[in-house]
């Protein structure tokens, strides 16, 4: 098992006015049956509420806190600006406390600052990027994820993500400069079961080790294979099959992940 060192944590005690309540469905719906399998317990947390849009333009603030955030694999930072505002926004690489942060058109290009794309040179690192104008980042905001601003064409964008995807985004929407920050979540191993447990997610068992009963997979003597192709316990075929709505944003895909 190996954990993070939370060496760049410097306040241990969450901002009071910024938390909120999160309460626990454990992938129950309102008449309590099951519909999200494999969810339950954890441990109890509350809700940091994250600025994602960062719409106070032209306000500097200063970092007063890195804390860690039960809720993400991210750190995140608690800004204070200088209108008595506080908001905690998502921690990049490098930025430290004391640091001084701005978001708007007129920002200075660094590590931290939020400026509408069309502000930002091409091939800069960029995170918490939107897809729709004022709406909030929603792209690339977990830990050490970054995406590359590629090219301008026209009113659009094209941001390689990390997943290898080259997407049209409008230059109006905003973006971060630089990376997400705690790098190295990546390189955690649970190591045990009980860490899975503490996030609330319950075993998974496979549909070919029930009976058939229970599972279209299950049965057989000995260790079988279930001699169909893997499906869901309702029969649905479980591989292969596109989960992305192609209605949504495929037109704005220039070149898809999987190739």
């Amino acid at each position: 098992m190996t954990v993070s060192d939370f060496a760049e944590i410097t306040k241990k005690k969450p901002e009071k006015a910024l938390l909120r309540p999160i309460k626990k469905s454990a992938g129950r719906n309102s008449q309590g049956r099951i519909t999200a399998r494999r969810r339950g317990g954890g441990h109890k947390r509350r809700y940091r509420v994250i600025d994602f849009k960062r719409d106070k333009w032209g306000i500097p603030a200063r970092v007063a806190a890195i804390e860690y955030d039960p809720n993400r694999s991210a750190r995140i930072a608690l800004l204070f600006y200088t209108d008595g505002e506080k908001r905690y926004i998502i921690a990049p690489v490098g930025v430290k406390s004391g640091d001084w942060l701005m978001a708007g058109p007129e920002a200075e290009i660094r590590v931290g600052n939020r400026l509408p794309l069309d502000r930002i040179p091409l091939g800069s690192p960029v995170y918490n990027i939107e897809m729709t104008p004022g709406r909030g980042g929603a792209l690339v905001r977990s830990a050490g994820t970054t995406a590359k601003f590629m090219s301008k064409e026209g009113k659009y964008g094209h941001i390689s993500l990390p997943s290898g995807e080259v997407r049209r985004i409008l230059l109006s929407c905003a973006a971060s400069i630089g990376q997400v920050g705690n790098p190295d979540h990546n390189s955690i191993t649970d190591g045990k079961a009980g860490r899975s447990a503490w996030r609330g997610r319950r075993p998974k068992v496979r549909g070919v080790a029930m009976n058939p009963v229970d599972h279209p997979m299950g049965g057989g003597e000995g260790k079988s294979s279930g001699g169909r192709h893997p499906v869901s316990p309702w029969g649905k075929p479980a591989k292969g099959g596109n989960t992305r709505k192609k209605s949504k944003s495929a037109k704005h895909i220039v070149k898809s992940r999987k190739k």
